[in-house]
């Protein structure tokens, strides 16, 4: 039971890491979207705009940090969010493979075990 007990542990692990490096790397690769872009976009006509205006650089490099932070926090949030979704997707995923690979295994064990009795049996 033991032995069966730690592959059971091993199949789990070995899920939970898959399935966390699927979920990062969809994560990252979805953390910036079309709303972060215009979001930007939007940040970069409006410091043109206050340059163009002579408002002095003390006023637009705060704003231009205070958007950049605003652009990192909204990208890291997402992210994050992304990655519990796609973490608990891949999991729910890879669950029924993983029981499938159980199955196959015991039964190609309970078959070795009916052959050994055979070949013990003559």
């Amino acid at each position: 039971m033991t032995d069966e007990a730690e592959a059971a542990n091993e199949v789990s692990a070995e899920l939970e890491q898959m399935a966390t490096w699927k979920a990062r790397q969809r994560a990252k690769a979805a953390m910036w979207n079309l709303d972060i872009a215009i979001f930007l976009f939007a940040l970069v006509i409006i410091l043109i705009i206050l340059l163009f205006q002579g408002i002095g650089i003390e006023i637009v490099a705060p704003i231009a940090i205070f958007g950049l932070a605003m652009v990192w926090l909204v990208g890291w949030r997402r992210g994050r969010q992304l990655y519990r979704y796609f973490y608990d997707d891949e999991l729910s995923k890879l669950r029924p493979e993983s029981e499938k690979q159980a199955k196959g295994t015991e039964e190609e064990e309970a078959i070795e075990e009916m052959v050994r009795r055979v070949l013990r049996g003559k």
